[in-house]
């Protein structure tokens, strides 16, 4: 429990930072999302997932990251009207809440998230 609390804090930290440094601002919201993925990268990606090659891992967390930030862009962007983001802008996008060009860049941020949980179990 203790081990998945520090995720959730570590990723609750560092997705916001991410986007404060890529785009100059973030919101609240970012906090839980990035908490969540990251355990959740650590659950399905590092564990159950572990005997895949890293292409299906990074597929894989690239969609966790995709799907919490859909789920999340629905509840703060369309239910909470708060205007948070919008990919509508984007080829590719679903609803302006995720994009293609951005689940791309999450297949690839998927590598170091792993490692920073595999890390985290020798801590």
């Amino acid at each position: 429990m203790k081990r998945e609390v520090s995720l959730f804090l570590t990723g609750g930290t560092l997705y916001p930072l991410l986007e404060i440094l890529w785009r100059g601002r973030t919101h609240p919201s970012m906090s839980v999302t990035g908490g969540a993925c990251l355990c959740l990268i650590d659950k399905v990606c590092n564990r159950r997932m572990e005997n895949q090659s890293l292409s299906r891992r990074c597929l894989a967390g690239s969609g966790i990251i995709t799907g919490v930030e859909f789920g999340v862009g629905l509840l703060v962007n369309v239910i909470g009207k708060r205007k948070v983001w919008d990919y509508s802008h984007v080829p590719f996008n679903l609803f302006g809440q995720v994009c293609l060009p951005y689940t791309i860049l999450w297949y690839f941020l998927t590598i170091p998230a792993m490692q920073l949980c595999r890390l985290s179990r020798t801590a």
